[in-house]
């Protein structure tokens, strides 16, 4: 039987090989987990609150014994699941709130199965404090501006595909960052999770110089940006992309044109006082006759003016500016990836903030 291994700070049981497993309640799991992570709850939502109740009312004792009982007719369906996820010659990763009782009764039975176990030390609550400190660590940000429907997310994958690390602000959201950001997308995560997400994707890119990201509001949809993360966006360097407008309209019909009647003209009336009584009601005529590329146009004139407003509040200016017209996504990557004084620059800047 595998004998016991101590508990791992976070950075060595991230770093470990093998399934990581949360055996918190489903609801603490929703709201927020170590990506990737798998949830076998010892106890459902209820029976987690019930245990709790007793441990505030009556003591730990009776909560404990509540909790046996809880889970006694579950152990075989329990150790069923722990063989399924178990992965030959690499250990569970086992972790619950705080690193207590539910993960070491977990790991109790796992061993009963002679099955490997680490344990994380302080649990999850010791994994959130490490996701916050990352976003207080320096960065080698590199910020992608561009106004509404010139391709940013588009460029920002091709460019992760030339081996450019890039951090999809969007793409971890579920969200595009509008009125209209949501529509055609899966639920958003928590705040709590995207967070989380952040984190994994910024480590991921450790040692990677430097970090592409677009420039975005504080908030993308209801997840909010970290703060630590978003003062370093706002001090980073930045070049700006553009495309003619002809070619921004076709962008964002072929983005939002099949999400339907309804969905726009909710996400319009979501901005009309801002777009003002005629835009709004162009762009809903426009909607109500399927008249995708008119009803841009009068989007545009409002998105346009938020941008300009967020690039004049820049600490830093431009580096540079690229005219990306008629060039697909690879053709854009390329151009921008080209040797040029700004990006010996930037590369200059990215290597003093990684050290």
């Amino acid at each position: 039987m595998p004998g016991p291994c101590p508990p791992q700070d976070v950075k060595a049981f991230l770093a470990a090989k093998g399934p990581i497993v949360d055996v918190r309640s489903p609801g603490e799991f929703e709201q927020g987990h170590v990506p990737g992570a798998a949830n076998l709850p010892l106890f459902s939502n209820d029976e987690r609150a019930q245990v709790g109740t007793v441990y505030k009312q009556k003591g730990r004792q009776l909560a404990v014994q509540l909790g046996l009982e809880l889970v006694g007719l579950k152990l075989p369906s329990l150790a069923q699941a722990l063989l399924e996820l178990a992965e030959a010659d690499k250990p569970l990763r086992l972790h619950c709130w705080r690193g207590g009782m539910r993960s070491g009764s977990m790991a109790w039975l796992a061993s009963t199965l002679e099955l490997p176990v680490l344990l994380l030390e302080g649990g999850y609550k010791a994994y959130r404090r490490w996701v916050l400190d990352c976003f207080e660590s320096a960065w080698p940000l590199l910020v992608l501006g561009g106004r509404t429907g010139t391709g940013k997310t588009d460029l920002l994958h091709a460019l992760r595909q030339t081996g450019q690390a890039v951090v999809d602000l969007e793409g971890l959201a579920n969200h595009r960052g509008s009125s209209f950001g949501g529509l055609g997308q899966p639920p958003q995560p928590s705040t709590e999770h995207y967070e989380n997400l952040l984190a994994a994707s910024l480590t991921a890119s450790a040692g990677q110089a430097p970090i592409w990201l677009e420039a975005e509001s504080a908030q993308v949809g209801r997840c909010r940006i970290p703060a630590g993360l978003w003062r370093q966006m706002g001090e980073a360097p930045a070049v700006e992309i553009q495309r003619p407008m002809a070619e921004r309209v076709e962008q964002l019909v072929a983005v939002y044109g099949n999400q339907g009647e309804e969905s726009l003209r909710l996400a319009t009336e979501r901005i009309a006082r801002r777009l003002g009584p005629q835009r709004t009601a162009t762009a809903l005529e426009a909607i109500a006759s399927q008249d995708w590329a008119t009803a841009c146009r009068q989007m545009l004139y409002y998105y346009d003016r938020c941008y300009d407003n967020e690039l004049s509040r820049r600490a830093k200016p431009l580096l540079a500016s690229f005219d990306l017209g008629g060039l697909d996504p690879d053709a854009a990557a390329a151009e921008l990836l080209q040797p040029a004084p700004w990006w010996e620059q930037v590369c200059g800047e990215s290597v003093k903030a990684g050290s």
